[in-house]
């Protein structure tokens, strides 16, 4: 069973090591076809400039997707129901999570490449998202996983948005979009299959307009 101060410890523990451990992801960083390759050109500044500045913003994603996954799983463990039930949830949102892990290692690695960092306010984005995502938790199960459907539906929305302003010749970056894309899909119809109930049409507002003030924002900072 996990204790508050275990879920406390759990939740330091995963804070520090999103925020300030080297991230490893579990799958290749996903790269483009060998006629892509061969077509390549430089980037120039401008194009650079901005394909950082949305890798930034998908960075910041990631972070965001961790503390939301963590906080979620700890909820289900504290939470009521059987063992076997908590167990169950909590392993759920912590196989996403992993896979968030591996889209976090793969746009830092891009930043990397084109020069630019992460945003300044990722402890910021963490804290909030963590708070966030421990309050759907507490919620029970069914809008817990809801919240997760959600969440992934507005983020499949916010990659096709990149995908259409990533240059056109940055094939790296948009190769990362496009597998990170594919994965939220299936996070968002795994929570539907496990139960999850639709949000009211406010509360998808709201999570909107959050997540367009942290996708300004981090595009800067």
């Amino acid at each position: 069973m996990t204790t508050f101060v275990d879920a406390s410890l759990i939740a330091a523990d995963s804070a520090l090591r999103t925020l300030f451990a080297p991230h490893r992801a579990g799958r290749p960083c996903p790269t483009v076809a060998e006629p892509l390759q061969a077509d390549a050109t430089p980037l120039h500044d401008t194009d650079k400039r901005l394909s950082g500045a949305l890798m930034r913003v998908n960075h910041v994603g990631e972070i965001c997707a961790q503390a939301l996954y963590t906080s979620q799983a700890l909820a289900a463990r504290l939470g009521p129901g059987t063992p076997a039930q908590k167990q169950r949830l909590a392993r759920h949102l912590e196989a996403a999570g992993q896979e968030e892990t591996d889209h976090l290692a793969w746009c830092k690695q891009r930043l990397d490449e084109l020069g630019d960092r992460p945003s300044l306010l990722n402890p910021l984005w963490y804290a909030g998202a963590f708070g966030i995502g421990l309050l759907a938790g507490r919620l029970g199960d069914k809008v817990s996983l809801g919240f997760v459907v959600e969440t992934e539906r507005q983020v499949e929305a916010h990659l096709d948005s990149h995908m259409d302003r990533l240059p056109a010749h940055d094939h790296a970056s948009r190769a990362i979009v496009a597998q990170m894309k594919d994965d939220e899909v299936r996070h968002a119809r795994d929570a539907q299959h496990a139960g999850a109930v639709e949000l009211p049409v406010p509360v998808q507002g709201l999570m909107r307009l959050a997540a367009k003030v942290m996708t300004t924002v981090a595009h800067r900072i």
